[in-house]
């Protein structure tokens, strides 16, 4: 099957690493800025100079602001069953089927570990969508990651918020962590090994047990002692509970502005 890829910034690069494995799609790219994709991979620069061709999927991978203006133009590209993805974070269905002309969408929000094949994807489809459909995009993110379909587009946009959107806050918690860390006396490269190896350890021991993540803090807080003392400073107020509250509540917001 053949897929048009509109868009290839760090998302959609990152996903195309990871699809342009796949045995059974072809992939042709139109990017204004993109020089290199990987090999198999067909590149063009704008609409003009895209052979005429019909594809069985089009993936929308340009930022939401920009669809209304880039997104008509490749109407007549889309085969007559052909299904439209979007990653553009917050863009309705509605609104991707009116530029589109489309009648099958299915939204996606991943995240930006898909470059390691670690990605948390959302997926909603709309009710136009055939199983067949589903399933073959469902396949093509399941290679960039995990996937978790989500019955109405306000739950996509809180998947947004939180998994879209939250490498980003996982990173800026490192940074915070680290500098911490330097303040007691570390070098940066030591630092970032204590940190970045301390969180890496705690995910993926969390990851591998049944018990809830409140249990495993209990597990290594002793009465009196130093894990203690630390949560207490870090939120025994409950400081950091809201702010993660507010956190993913303003990317939320956000993501239904650009609905």
């Amino acid at each position: 099957m053949d897929a048009l890829l509109i868009g290839c910034g760090k998302m959609g690069g990152a996903l195309l690493e990871q699809w342009a494995k796949s045995e059974d799609w072809t992939f042709t790219v139109v990017d204004p800025f993109t020089e290199t994709v990987p090999d198999g991979v067909n590149l063009f620069k704008d609409r003009d100079s895209l052979p005429k061709s019909l594809f069985d999927l089009i993936i929308v991978a340009v930022k939401p602001q920009m669809i209304d203006e880039i997104i008509p133009a490749y109407q007549e590209t889309l085969a007559p069953s052909g299904l439209v993805a979007s990653i553009a974070a917050g863009c309705s269905v509605d609104r991707l089927k009116a530029v589109s002309g489309a009648s099958a969408v299915i939204r996606i929000m991943p995240n930006l570990p898909a470059l390691i094949a670690q990605s948390v994807s959302g997926l909603y489809a709309s009710p136009d969508c055939s199983a067949d459909q589903k399933a073959a995009v469902e396949a093509l993110m399941q290679r960039a990651g995990t996937t978790v379909w989500v019955d109405d587009e306000d739950a996509l946009d809180r998947v947004t918020a939180v998994a879209g959107s939250g490498p980003g806050y996982v990173f800026e918690i490192a940074r915070t962590y680290i500098a911490a860390a330097e303040d007691l006396g570390f070098t940066n490269s030591q630092a970032r090994e204590l940190v970045l190896g301390t969180m890496a350890g705690a995910v993926e021991m969390a990851r591998q047990s049944d018990e809830p993540v409140e249990s495993l803090r209990n597990s290594v807080t002793s009465k009196n002692g130093t894990t203690q003392a630390g949560l207490e400073a870090l939120n025994a107020d409950g400081t950091l509970t809201e702010l993660m509250r507010r956190t993913t509540q303003a990317a939320y917001d956000r993501a239904v502005e650009l609905r």
